[in-house]
């Protein structure tokens, strides 16, 4: 049975393994790691089956508009699961307990860069629907958005910037 929980010390060296193993390079599993070391997750969970960690998926603040002034959103990324666990709902459990924790957190919508034909069956729709663009320059339909709470983007416009430590992957 997968249990789906808040990352420990414990778990660094596996969480690494994964984001390396799932996108078959390091960028991404450095990224957590200054991500954390900088203390800039908002959320990091993992996916443990049997006392394995097979998967991972992170949430960081995010700044929007011109002044990048601080924001009720959240960046979802990187998330990974080990390819040899792929397909096999590891992903969704990552994805739906992560909104619920941030819902928990107050967080009022969540962004992501990714494939248009997995996010959207958790409620993630194009962002530009909202009025909030990516400050980097992606596809606008792998630029996607989900309210997290009742009218959550409401009065939300512009652009979306990530953490500095993005700009590098």
């Amino acid at each position: 049975m997968i249990t789906i929980r808040k990352e420990r010390q414990e778990d660094i060296s596996a969480i690494r393994f994964i984001n390396e193993m799932a996108f078959g390079r390091t960028e991404e599993a450095a990224l957590v790691d200054q991500l954390r070391t900088r203390n800039k997750l908002l959320l990091s969970l993992v996916a443990e089956d049997g006392g394995e960690l097979v998967g991972h998926i992170a949430f960081t603040r995010l700044t929007l508009g011109m002044q990048r002034l601080p924001c009720l959103g959240a960046g979802l990324g990187p998330m990974a699961v080990l390819p040899t666990r792929q397909r096999q709902g590891v992903g969704s459990l990552l994805v739906r307990n992560g909104l619920d924790h941030c819902r928990g957190l107050g967080v009022q919508w969540v962004v992501v860069v990714g494939h248009p034909g997995y996010y959207p069956r958790f409620g993630f729709v194009p962002a530009n629907r909202f009025g909030i663009c990516c400050a980097y320059e992606v596809p606008d339909e792998a630029f996607m958005a989900i309210e997290l709470g009742a009218r959550g983007l409401e009065g939300v416009t512009g652009t979306v910037h990530y953490e500095q430590e993005f700009d590098g992957v």
